[in-house]
């Protein structure tokens, strides 16, 4: 029986490397004490319709959005964590991961990490609570433009438009209000040769636009206590059904 229960355990942990290896995802079993947090962690470049090179490190959205629809279901998971440590990528990619997780029910919490940068905001901010540590950086700037654009007018409209969605929807999940978030965006003379801001730690949360800072134990007990207040919560609703 024993060495039953081991070759499970050998089994499971296997399991698991793998899929660090492969999706940088792994739940984090707490044996149900205080709750199974998920982590998703949400690296390099956001991938959108197109491939990107096999060099670069990348979030693949087609893997995260499945991904985060089967969390919300799963009974077994209590709670998602997601790292984030991101350039930024694909607009509609990042603001569409961005919008599943705003509108998840179960306790979610994000942790910049080195930078989360461009489409990295809104991502950062979608979560219930959202945190950074003191070192991190993320950059706000104006929708960029690659390529050549046909029907230049209709296409500036279209990407004015991704620029409205973008700052309402961070505006709505932080405590930075549109117009200061829009001022940041379209700041001048701290960037060399761009249009926008990078601002720190610090100063993210001074400006609202992250919750707090904090590390991976803070994200953590964040994480457990929402779960603790959830369970509280359907505990009371089962005992007013009755």
């Amino acid at each position: 029986m024993s060495e039953q229960k081991g070759d499970r355990k050998i089994e499971k942990e296997e399991h698991q490397d793998e899929r660090i290896e492969q999706t940088g995802q792994v739940t984090l079993d707490d044996s149900g004490k205080l709750g199974n947090i998920h982590l998703i962690s949400i690296i390099g470049e956001v991938e959108g319709h197109e491939n990107l090179s096999n060099n670069s490190k990348t979030t693949k959205y087609e893997h995260v959005m499945p991904l985060l629809a089967s969390l919300e279901q799963d009974e077994e998971i209590d709670g998602v964590l997601l790292l984030l440590n991101t350039v930024g990528g694909d607009i509609e990619a990042g603001l569409g991961i961005a919008e599943l997780i705003a509108g998840m029910r179960k306790p979610t919490v994000s942790l910049v990490l080195g930078g989360g940068h461009s489409i990295g905001v809104p991502l950062a901010v979608a979560p219930k609570v959202s945190m950074i540590v003191p070192s991190a950086s993320m950059t706000i700037h104006p929708v960029r433009m690659n390529g050549t654009v046909i029907a230049a007018p209709q296409t500036f409209n279209y990407f004015e438009r991704i620029q409205e969605r973008i700052v309402s929807f961070v505006a709505k999940n932080s405590n930075i209000s549109e117009k200061k978030f829009l001022n940041l965006m379209l700041k001048t003379g701290e960037m060399a040769a761009d249009v926008g801001s990078v601002i720190y730690g610090e100063e993210a949360v001074n400006l609202g636009l992250i919750d707090r800072i904090g590390g991976l134990s803070d994200a953590l007990e964040s994480l457990y206590q929402q779960i603790a207040q959830a369970r509280q919560e359907r505990e009371k609703t089962l005992v007013q059904t009755r």
